[in-house]
C-alpha cells in the first residue's frame, strides 16, 4: 500500500461532493448568499426530499453549514476551496462553449466580478 493512498482516497470523496449535477445546482444556487432550503429548491426545480437528501450529505461533508430560525433551515457555503473549486472548473468549461453563449454567461456567474471582467 502505498503511504499516499489515503490522501488519494481523501481527495477522492472530496471531489465526489461535487460529482451529482444536483449537488452542483445546490452550490450554484448558495455560492452568493444562505438561502432556505424551500428557496434552494424553487431555484434548483428539485423536489423538496431530493435536495434535502443531497443539503445533508453536503453538510455532512463539511461542504455546507446550516443554522435553523424559528421552522426555516438556512444553508450556506462552509468550504470556500469548494466555491473556488466549482468556479475555477466553471471557468475552464466556459471558456470551451463560446458557441453556447447562454450556459457560458450562466457559468460565468459563478465567478467573482474582478474575474468576470476578465474573461
Amino acid at each position: 500500500m502505498d503511504e499516499l493512498d489515503p490522501v488519494f482516497t481523501a481527495v477522492a470523496s472530496y471531489f465526489s461532493v461535487l460529482s451529482e449535477p444536483t449537488r452542483l445546482r445546490i452550490m450554484h444556487a448558495i455560492c452568493e448568499t444562505e438561502k432556505t432550503v424551500s428557496q434552494i429548491v424553487e431555484e434548483i426545480g428539485a423536489t423538496q426530499t431530493n435536495a434535502s437528501r443531497h443539503l445533508s450529505l453536503m453538510f455532512r461533508a463539511g461542504v455546507l453549514a446550516r443554522r435553523k430560525e424559528g421552522n426555516l433551515v438556512y444553508y450556506r457555503v462552509a468550504d470556500v476551496a469548494m466555491v473556488e473549486i466549482c468556479r475555477t472548473v466553471c471557468n475552464q468549461i466556459a471558456g470551451t462553449l463560446e458557441n453556447n453563449r447562454p450556459l457560458r454567461r450562466e457559468l460565468l456567474r459563478l465567478l467573482p466580478a474582478a474575474k468576470k471582467r476578465a474573461a
